[in-house]
């Protein structure tokens, strides 16, 4: 079973982020700022002594790199932020192909939306640079530079066919027509073409979706165990929660009308939401793959208010590295016999402001990292058995 992980390149200084969220801004800065918003609250959470690493150095990357290896973590799926021809946080997966001592797998995840301001938005969100998409010629471009990736032999390719992952292909307009381009391109360049997959729910519950370019549909954790336990809750309780909910709104906007109260903006007002580590993870291992394409997800953790602190910021409560490594052993189960899989995407690497890391941190050290290994080691024991 092939463990890869999402890996956050936000943990070095650029320009861009110096000039939209302060001198010296990384990930680090939204970590340390964090706040304890109720009891129990583990914020500010603290890497494992104190490393505050920076992602523009190569033995940091060497570090994580051994981190991984160690403990059976397969390869990383990297953010990739590209903005017709200007890149963005480029220095980590630069660094993995032009550096041969850094000898890991790897593929690319498009991230591809506009980045905004909407972490610390009050009212009206900004838009600090726009994503759009072009025509060949701007994908021509963008090809060349993903290809150089392609061609590194730690890029990740089955059947000699890179792949790449699209976080939200239903924002890119002439999709099929992007794909279809790239994949001559890449037949060009000597490879059978390109493995396509997208990442968030927002493309798979498309109706009149086309997803006949792509040979995956990665579940995406806990995104996809948040939509299967919201629906099944609004079967049990939909029609009546909403009728009361839309009588309570209309009766409020009523109550504003008449004496110019803000009833109505009150009840808008984002809050802290919480959510149970036990309950999504039973979602996961209970899902059953809605086609051949559907790759299984997994997560370690969610509380991303070192982002969004209470107002709009979500925390997923009970997690445990014991817990993890329960559910991520059913989630090895579900992948072979459902699935018929071997790989499982797992959020995160180092997501820590949103939550979800394996890297160690001063509570639960190691721990996560050990669980994956005692799991794969457990089922390449019994698959050798």
């Amino acid at each position: 079973m092939k463990i890869i992980a999402y890996y956050l390149p936000q943990f070095h200084i650029i320009p861009e982020n110096n000039e939209w969220w302060g001198e010296g801004f990384t990930e680090w800065v939204n970590v340390k700022n964090a706040k304890p918003l109720f009891k129990g609250h583990r914020q500010p959470i603290v890497p494992f002594q104190n490393n505050y690493y920076s992602l523009d150095q190569d033995e940091v990357i060497k570090w994580q790199i051994d981190l991984a290896k160690e403990h059976h973590v397969y390869g990383f799926c990297i953010y990739h932020y590209w903005f017709n021809g200007k890149k963005l946080l480029e220095k980590p997966m630069e660094r993995l192909r032009d550096n041969p001592e850094l000898n890991h797998p790897y593929c690319i995840c498009w991230a591809n939306e506009s980045w905004t301001n909407a972490w610390v938005a009050e009212g009206n969100v900004k838009t600090l640079i726009k994503q759009t998409y072009g025509g060949k010629k701007e994908w021509k471009e963008h090809f060349d530079y993903l290809v150089t990736f392609f061609k590194d032999k730690n890029y990740i390719c089955e059947n000699n066919r890179p792949l790449l992952v699209i976080y939200r292909p239903e924002l890119i307009d002439k999709l099929n027509e992007m794909l279809d381009y790239w994949s001559d391109l890449a037949k060009k360049e000597g490879f059978d073409g390109i493995d396509y997959a997208y990442q968030q729910i927002s493309f798979s519950l498309m109706k009149d979706k086309d997803d006949s370019r792509f040979k995956y549909d990665i579940e995406y954790e806990p995104g996809y165990a948040r939509y299967d336990l919201q629906n099944s809750n609004s079967k049990k309780t939909g029609k009546y929660f909403f009728k009361v909910k839309s009588l309570v709104r209309n009766l409020a906007s009523r109550i504003d009308k008449k004496f110019g109260s803000n009833i109505t903006a009150r009840l808008s007002k984002k809050q802290l939401q919480f959510e149970d580590y036990d309950e999504l993870c039973n979602e996961i291992i209970n899902r059953k793959p809605s086609s051949d394409k559907s790759v299984p997800g997994m997560f370690v953790g969610w509380d991303n208010t070192p982002r969004r602190g209470n107002k709009g910021g979500r925390v997923c409560l009970n997690s445990s590295p014991e817990k993890f490594e329960y559910y991520l052993s059913k989630q090895f189960e579900n992948a072979i016999h459902n699935y018929k899989k071997d790989m499982i995407f797992i959020f995160a690497w180092n997501e820590w402001a949103e939550g979800g890391y394996l890297e160690p941190d001063s509570h639960n050290e190691y721990k996560y990292l050990e669980a994956i290994k005692r799991t794969v080691e457990k089922y390449s024991t019994e698959e050798m058995g």
